[in-house]
């Protein structure tokens, strides 16, 4: 339910701040104090369109916030506060909007930016918004199969799992048998532009890592005249006369003579002696090395074209030869595919022909289902059309068969009434009278609020056009929805505002120079004559408190005969 509702420098409201009840809200007053504005406000806050037109004259923007308490743990809207990652400590939710002098709206849940799409989507599983001449969702078509879907019961919803599981799988073999069913001249071309990627690649012989091993092969020719220079000059400082060698041999023979009658100095003497034999051999490797070593350009020339040749393939298949080999053995496979796609044509059309038995099966599983729902919700519907004075009223849902599978199965359902004896039923969409419309609305509404899962229901003067004991079915009728949902209404009729468990007046005041809508709770002997105001108009009169009272104590009597 919607807990509390704050509003700043939005069209007239400096600023609102309301606690709502549960059951049924009522928001009266005079025409033109501001209750559209209040249902305005929220319609923007569930992710309406907005505009710099809403702020406050001489604001810089107006804000809009909501408090809301979801009691069901399974209710879908915490679903979707998880797919974009909103998390929820307790059962509360928080929407805010503020929208700037520019028109710009910045939207937050619980505290963390969304876009207006998330805001309306997490508002719109929250708030359902009603108003006579609006496009309503229960008069829309393409709504009508999920609504009776809904209705249906378990039985239908588990058969509609495991239809839905077998269309996923006929709209994957669908895609891939398209695929495999490309025109002939995209097909011709693939298969040559693969023929011709294998060929260059294969061409190639290319080696696990051998692009590495010639670039250090080519570095090493690259430094050859800066390595043999370095290897002379070393060998040099080992040999000849007064070299490196010479010193470390004339402190090896020192050594050895001393260790010859002092056993100290054995030690040293052999790690003389090892390091002596050690550079010997090392310089004779160095020469070794030298008189081998030899520069073959031709050999460098041969590696920077195989080098050159691993790029171009690089630049074409891959960052490197592992990622080229992996390209190769994907085109290999779609090549496969392709020369042999006839073959899997008809293996996947074999395959897709036998889903869609499955799928006519399923689907006509639905149907059955779907019909003899559409006959119990036929006489809910009209049932609730009695309850409302339209006697004389039928109700039908009309099944047509498509053409193609969907997800919900072949069926197109459409729901259908007549309000006159003799007249043909006609798509509800298509009823003419304001006041029919708003009470097949409500009758709908009464079948449906209580699957739909929505958290608060508004009606904004759905019962202009009716008065008598069609007004007293309809406030008894929204009261009875307020059993399900939290409903809002503005009302113009004193039986709908009798029957609310809160009301709410809206008045437009002046003060000093400006302009200001307030809102005012109005309980015991103030609802009373909010009550008469409705009942006679401006004057308020000693009958028409006795009436506004009488009213109230009879609506409190119906309530009690609606909450049995």
């Amino acid at each position: 339910m919607l807990k509390e509702l704050t509003i700043k420098n939005f069209a007239i409201i400096e600023e609102i701040s309301v606690s709502f009840s549960d059951g049924l809200t009522v928001l009266t007053g005079e025409t033109g104090a501001g209750k559209s504005i209040i249902i305005d406000a929220v319609h923007l806050l569930s992710g309406g369109r907005g505009s710099q037109e809403f702020i406050r004259h001489g604001a810089k923007k107006a804000e809009l916030e909501g408090l809301f308490y979801i009691q069901n743990p399974q209710h879908p809207v915490f679903r979707k506060l998880l797919d974009v990652g909103i998390e929820t400590d307790d059962d509360s939710i928080i929407l805010r909007r503020d929208i700037n002098d520019h028109g710009k709206s910045v939207c937050r849940v619980n505290g963390k930016l969304v876009t207006i799409a998330i805001l309306r989507e997490i508002g719109g599983s929250l708030i359902d918004i009603h108003g006579q001449h609006e496009s309503q969702e229960l008069m829309d078509e393409r709504l009508h199969i999920s609504l009776l879907d809904q209705f249906s019961g378990s039985k239908l919803h588990r058969a509609k799992a495991s239809y839905f599981g077998l269309f996923q799988t006929y709209t994957k073999f669908k895609k891939e048998l398209a695929a495999v069913s490309e025109n002939e001249q995209q097909i011709a071309q693939k298969i040559d532009l693969y023929q011709y990627q294998i060929n260059e690649i294969d061409s190639t012989e290319l080696i696990e890592d051998e692009d590495e091993k010639l670039q250090l092969e080519r570095k090493k020719f690259q430094n050859y005249h800066k390595t043999f220079e370095r290897i002379s000059a070393a060998y040099e400082a080992l040999n000849g006369e007064t070299k490196g060698l010479d010193w470390i041999g004339n402190a090896m023979s020192e050594l050895e003579d001393v260790a010859s009658f002092d056993e100290a100095y054995k030690g040293q003497a052999e790690l003389v002696s090892n390091t002596f034999y050690s550079l010997q051999e090392l310089s004779y490797q160095l020469k070794s090395e030298m008189d081998e070593s030899e520069f073959d350009e031709e050999r460098l020339n041969v590696i920077e074209e195989r080098l050159a040749v691993i790029q171009l393939l690089k630049r074409k298949y891959g960052n490197s030869i592992e990622e080229i080999m992996i390209y190769r053995e994907k085109i290999g496979d779609e090549l496969d595919a392709l020369v042999n796609r006839d073959e899997r044509i008809q293996q996947r059309q074999k395959a897709l022909d036998q889903v869609v038995i499955d799928l006519e099966i399923e689907a006509k599983e639905l149907t059955l289902y779907r019909k003899k729902a559409s006959k119990k919700l036929s006489e809910a519907i009209v049932l609730q059309l009695r309850e409302l004075f339209m006697e004389k009223a039928t109700f039908e849902v009309i099944f047509n068969t498509a053409s193609n599978f969907d997800k919900n199965g072949k069926d197109d359902v459409a729901f259908y009434m007549s309000t006159n004896v003799g007249e043909p039923a006609k798509p509800i969409s298509k009823i003419a009278s304001g006041g029919e419309l708003s009470r097949m609305m409500l009758a709908l509404k009464g079948i449906f609020s209580k699957h739909q899962g929505i958290t608060s229901i508004i009606f904004d003067e759905v019962d202009t056009g009716v008065s008598g004991r069609v007004a007293q079915a309809i406030a008894e009728k929204i009261a009875h929805i307020s059993h399900s949902s939290q409903v809002l209404c503005i009302t113009h009729l004193p039986q709908v505002a009798a029957m609310a468990d809160q009301q709410l007046l809206i008045k437009k005041e002046v003060t000093g120079e400006r302009t200001m809508t307030k809102l005012i709770e109005v309980i015991g002997k103030s609802r009373v004559q909010e009550v008469s105001r409705m009942m006679s108009g401006a004057e308020i009169t000693t009958l028409t408190l006795e009436h506004a009272t009488e009213l109230l104590s009879i609506a409190e009597q119906r309530k009690k005969l609606l909450h049995a």
